[in-house]
């Protein structure tokens, strides 16, 4: 369904998939911080250039690895805060399930 605003609502879990399947292509994500402001990024999914060879300890359920662009490093979203997402000239407002 589509909003006044241009942005298509879509629940958290379709975002998670959609962002899984990307492959590797370029995506922005907003999301509220751990001290609780709002951030955009945007970067890629997939990108293992630049990694040592570690492992993860991330649980894969909560949380997204995403090469920031900006910050040309990685950074690890939880998607209990996502709240927006824009990837292949579409806009989507995350919502919750309730």
């Amino acid at each position: 369904m589509q909003t006044n605003a241009g942005q298509i609502k879509v629940r958290k879990s379709i975002a998670k998939s959609m962002l899984e399947a990307s492959e590797g292509t370029f995506v922005g994500l907003t999301f509220r911080k751990k001290d609780g402001s709002m951030r955009e990024l945007n970067g890629r999914l997939g990108v293992r250039k630049g990694t040592k060879g570690g492992k993860s300890n991330l649980d894969k359920r909560n949380y997204i690895t995403v090469w920031d662009a900006k910050k040309r490093d990685f950074r690890a979203v939880n998607l209990a805060t996502l709240t927006g997402v824009r990837m292949r000239g579409f806009s989507y407002d995350l919502e919750e399930v309730v």
